[in-house]
């Protein structure tokens, strides 16, 4: 698989959609189902925001300054999935709103990442060079080895406090 940053980005969004799919498939009656598939959307996206938030975004912001306001955006939309991923980890998926909650984390998330791919990527690859990218991309696959897997283990949270007190 290539090191380009955008193109392990976008191999996150595409993994992240396909849970969200199942989700959105499994049906009223599949609570188990969901639960797992919950779990695992809590992990991936865990793992993605915090790369994102400690490593692309500051580097980015630091390169390609014109695009701050959009970098500034995508922290504020972490947040709220950050929240919401932290708020279902710790519910039951026969919860009354655990559904509800879930549908509410995939349309934020889907509405990120459209806007990533659509507007912020192609201004990223506009800006950066092929080697900056592979550079971003080898560091962040690094990181990858040790980033939080739950919302509650202190990287995560240290992200999530970030983005209240900054």
């Amino acid at each position: 698989m290539s090191s380009d940053a955008i193109v392990l980005l976008k191999a996150d969004h595409k993994e992240v959609k396909g849970v969200f799919k199942q989700f959105q498939q499994a049906g009223e009656d599949a609570t188990a189902k969901k639960g797992d598939l919950v779990k695992k959307m809590i992990e991936l996206l865990t793992i993605h925001t915090y790369l994102e938030n400690e490593l692309i975004y500051p580097e980015v912001r630091r390169q390609l300054p014109d695009i701050e306001d959009d970098i500034l955006e995508s922290y504020e939309e972490h947040h709220v999935a950050d929240v919401l991923c932290l708020e279902l980890s710790t519910m039951s998926a026969d919860h009354e709103r655990f559904d509800a909650k879930t549908t509410v984390l995939i349309e934020n998330v889907l509405h990120h990442i459209e806007e990533e791919e659509q507007e912020w990527f192609p201004q990223v690859r506009k800006g950066l060079s092929r080697k900056q990218l592979s550079e971003l991309g080898e560091r962040m696959l690094e990181m990858r080895k040790t980033a939080p897997r739950s919302p509650v283990q202190p990287k995560a949270m240290k992200k999530t406090v970030d983005a209240i007190v900054r």
